[in-house]
């Protein structure tokens, strides 16, 4: 093996931080990672700063623990290395790099009145989780730190500053932060008056380009590693300054690329901690709250559904399960807990059975929730099994999901295939079917659907070295990467649809259920 002809990519998710190392033919040579878990912090969640540099080294030191194991050498170098993690949120740095606040991460909607206003001034949805409403947010309320503010990133922009001194973002990224202008491949011109002029009148007196991190593409260069950076992620100094690294990116886009689903028409369903659909589109869509227009990494229109509430709530039910089979003397591993649950979700009944859950551990902007308090209730009539009791999590997963894409439905953006991926799928065969019955298409698994992110941006890292040998990044993408690609198709039965359908009737219909249960439990 090469290593100066493999990629490096490494993803801050919201419950690991996991690195993929790819070799030259795309196969993962070798794996890292690190649990951790966001905090609620006086009404925010957040990760503490020290919990963000030391993750990323733990996952570094465990990937090369990887390497020293399977191939008895040590990580000291990569072709490149590229950064993704979780878009939106508001890291706000000053000349130093040091947080002038709390990381506030895409999981808090306390910016709606901000966002709202935003939007009206735009004439362009700006979503709760995004950027610029954070910082509008802190401009209107007079936020004292913003004195010392120098820089406004994301969690992958932050960790790319720290390794290579440049003040860059991947466009896809980018397009989580402030609205873009895909004709010119960076932030609208006209929107960025509009906010400076807004900020002004609250006497913030800082210019919003000044602020924001320069706008890349892939392919792009996007720094060296340094030798502080090299540090930074390698505190033993091993691994040797001098790598190129890639432009830093989302989570949404890593996954476009893991999914192969970048090109005009395609589309894929992320399923993880929060859940979220990207179709890529060049149809002009009326302005809708629910629908997010973000970017693919090449600099395309998407048009996507997020929710904040996926897979949280089952990983505390799966837990509660493995509490039990630990009581009764049972040494069943995590991934057979999971795995097993999982299947279980078949046997149980197509609607559900009359079982009702909501995952809202935050708030969701679909459903137009500010905060969330997972619930599960039934009627006295309900059949309560363990198989439906797990089928109806997992659609309970999806239930926001469904109700937005309908909006792009009826906006006219069609889709008959949508390539699923991340932990809700590594179950074979189960969260698929039950992705399928949710949104009537078709649902294609590709092999690395349980990692995808990691391994998605392991390829645009891929892509700053053999680039020059193809037209563009899907043709890279096709040729290249997914050219053998081993894929499963799975397509719900008109029973299954039918079934979901009237699952998400009393879904909908319990939905103040929900809002009772937030505002008698504060």
């Amino acid at each position: 093996m090469d290593l100066a002809k493999c990629s490096l990519g490494i993803e801050l998710g919201s419950t690991r931080i996991k690195a993929t190392l790819i070799d030259e033919g795309f196969s993962v040579v070798a794996c890292g990672s690190y649990e951790w878990e966001n905090k609620l912090k006086n009404g925010i969640w957040t990760y503490a700063k020290e919990d963000i540099d030391s993750g990323i080294a733990a996952c570094y030191a465990d990937i090369k623990r990887d390497v020293k194991n399977k191939y008895g050498t040590t990580l000291t170098k990569v072709g490149a290395i590229g950064i993704s993690g979780m878009m939106h949120g508001y890291l706000a740095l000053d000349k130093d790099l040091k947080f002038i606040s709390d990381f506030r991460t895409w999981r808090n909607t306390v910016t709606a009145k901000e966002a709202k206003e935003l939007t009206e001034a735009f004439s362009f949805n700006v979503p709760d989780r995004w950027s610029i409403a954070h910082l509008y947010k802190s401009v209107r309320d007079g936020d004292k730190t913003l004195k010392d503010l120098d820089y406004l990133t994301t969690l992958a922009g932050y960790i790319h500053t720290r390794l290579t001194g440049e003040r860059v973002l991947g466009i896809g990224d980018a397009s989580g932060m402030f609205p873009l202008d895909n004709s010119t491949g960076t932030y609208d011109a006209n929107m960025v008056c509009t906010f400076d002029k807004l900020s002004e009148a609250h006497g913030f007196d800082k210019t919003l380009l000044r602020l924001l991190p320069r706008v890349l593409t892939a392919g792009e260069a996007a720094g060296v590693l340094t030798e502080a950076g090299a540090k930074f992620l390698d505190p033993d100094g091993d691994l040797k300054a001098g790598i190129p690294l890639a432009p830093p990116e989302g989570d949404a886009g890593t996954g476009m690329i893991a999914t192969n689903a970048i090109k005009l028409g395609t589309g894929n369903v992320s399923c993880g901690t929060s859940d979220f659909a990207m179709i890529v589109t060049d149809k002009k869509l009326g302005l809708h709250r629910e629908i997010d227009i973000v970017s693919t990494p090449d600099g395309k229109t998407v048009a996507m559904i997020h929710c904040n509430n996926c897979t949280s709530d089952i990983n505390a039910w799966c837990e509660l399960f493995g509490e039990f089979a630990a009581l009764i003397g049972s040494n069943i591993t995590k991934g057979e807990l999971y795995t097993t649950l999982f299947n279980a979700a078949l046997t149980g009944e197509a609607d559900g059975g009359g079982l009702i859950s909501y995952n809202y551990l935050s708030g969701e902007g679909i459903t137009d929730f500010d905060e969330g308090r997972p619930l599960f209730l039934r009627k006295p009539q309900s059949r309560l099994t363990l198989g439906s009791f797990m089928r109806v999590h997992l659609m309970s997963a999806l239930a926001t999901l469904k109700i937005g894409m309908r909006i792009l439905e009826n906006e006219g953006v069609e889709f008959d295939t949508l390539i699923g991926h991340g932990g809700y799928f590594k179950t074979e065969g189960v969260g698929s079917r039950i992705l399928s019955a949710a949104l009537g298409c078709k649902v294609v698994n590709m092999e690395s659907a349980g990692e995808g992110g990691p391994y998605g941006m392991a390829i645009l890292a891929s892509y700053l070295l053999f680039k020059d040998s193809y037209t563009s990044l899907p043709d890279y993408l096709d040729r290249a990467v997914f050219r053998d690609a081993k894929q499963k198709n799975y397509d719900a039965t008109a029973e299954e649809r039918a079934a979901f359908d009237r699952f998400i009737a009393d879904y909908e219909r319990g939905l103040d259920i929900e809002r009772a249960a937030i505002k008698a439990l504060k």
